[in-house]
């Protein structure tokens, strides 16, 4: 790819400090086996490097077009979706989801006990198409020692082979919800069941679905569900921190799942793809839902997507359990995007840019005031392990130089 820095303004021996701190930090010490980052501002190409390897094993180097798996990054392109229907009216933000899947009408919340001794109640409020797309549903990811969780693992909610959408969401009905709707913030399998409405209100499988209406119109010629075998020899070893700190073999590309088609579309993690093809959706994004002469998402309802709908003001006060993919202090959360609220709260730059990252370490965000986007993409699980958000945050606006 090429690059034009200083046309994106930025300084070009500044920004490629980039490549000299991952280099020097991470793969040579062996922390990650490789990565690759895309610097974009104003819509010019400001930096890009393939560093490291993607295949330890078989020493392969990073390629250009490696295939990644991007986990949660799945989760903005299927809030996209589910949008894109609420832009043809099929439903509003504070209309009950009960009105798609019936048999969650009479959810209920935990209030305390387990098994045949807990007790339950009703929701305060009935689960909204809002309550979903901001992770405040109730829901969880079912892996903690709470007694819901439990009953998560009981009833097999979980995104396996043989399991589709549907009888996902089936499963969810006899599992009652963390919290009343809207009461919390709990990062969960809510983006699933977006991906579930969306198949429901367009009547396609949520792979055709994106296909038609993000995928091609935006030229994702690299991104699926499942890595092609045509393509297998640019799917990236998936590697997970082992207890002594070095890389260990997570996921062989040559044995992978991501080889079979599968029957659960997880639109909250399932997707594979490259650098090159989120960095068009991510300007898309910068250009306002529109690119190339494509309009994907309006402008108008990407602004609504991207303010913070947090009713208790930041993530600091609203959310509840551990994972995440994203600090929590001056963070709000919208309609499938984090965002940096405060910058002396985050204590990082870029107040008003959006955001999010997926399990195996990759991260983007757009910034709106900037007029910038930025992708990085590795494969180390889990993501928690290293800040390169904020580590890249600081290098790159370092090297701005427009005042």
């Amino acid at each position: 790819m090429d690059t034009t820095p200083e046309a994106a303004g930025f300084n070009a021996a500044r920004l490629e400090r980039i490549t000299d701190h991952l280099n020097r930090n991470y793969i040579e010490p062996q922390k990650i086996a490789g990565c690759q980052v895309a610097v974009s501002r104003h819509g010019q190409l400001a930096y890009f490097s393939s560093l490291g390897h993607m295949d330890l094993e078989r020493d392969k180097p990073m390629a250009d077009d490696a295939i990644f798996r991007i986990y949660s990054m799945s989760k903005p392109i299927t809030s996209i979706a589910l949008m894109q229907l609420y832009e043809q009216g099929m439903f509003q933000l504070n209309d009950p989801i009960h009105r798609v899947i019936p048999a969650w009408r009479d959810q209920k919340v935990y209030v305390t006990g387990e098994g045949e001794h807990m007790e339950l109640r009703a929701p305060a409020t009935p689960m909204t198409f809002r309550h979903i797309l901001s992770h405040t549903a109730g829901l969880s990811y079912g892996a903690t020692a709470h007694p819901v969780d439990k009953l998560y693992r009981a009833h097999r909610v979980r995104r396996d082979q043989g399991e589709t959408l549907q009888s996902f969401v089936d499963k969810l009905s006899n599992v009652p919800l963390h919290f009343s709707p809207g009461e919390h913030w709990m990062y969960s399998y809510a983006t699933d069941v977006c991906g579930h409405l969306v198949e429901a209100m367009s009547d396609k499988p949520l792979d055709e679905y994106f296909e038609d209406n993000i995928f091609q119109p935006l030229g994702m010629t690299d991104t699926a569900f499942h890595v092609d075998r045509s393509r297998l020899d640019r799917f990236t070893a998936n590697y997970e921190r082992a207890p002594d700190k070095s890389l260990k073999l997570l996921d062989d590309p040559h044995k992978s799942v991501y080889l079979e088609k599968p029957s659960f579309f997880s639109g909250g993690g399932g997707l594979t793809g490259t650098t090159a093809d989120y960095l068009r959706f991510g300007e898309m994004l910068r250009s306002r839902g529109k690119l190339d002469g494509e309009r994907v998402i309006g402008s108008r309802t990407l602004d609504l997507m991207t303010r913070n709908h947090l009713s208790g003001g930041d993530l600091s006060t609203m959310a509840v359990g551990a994972f995440s993919e994203t600090a929590y202090d001056g963070v709000g959360f919208g309609l499938g995007f984090a965002m940096s609220l405060d910058e002396v709260a985050t204590g990082a730059m870029g107040k008003g840019d959006y955001y999010w990252g997926g399990a195996a370490s990759t991260i983007f965000w757009v910034d709106p005031k900037e007029d910038l986007v930025v992708v990085f993409m590795t494969q180390l699980m889990p993501s928690a392990t290293f800040n390169f958000r904020g580590q890249l945050k600081n290098i790159i606006y370092g090297a701005i130089e427009e005042d």
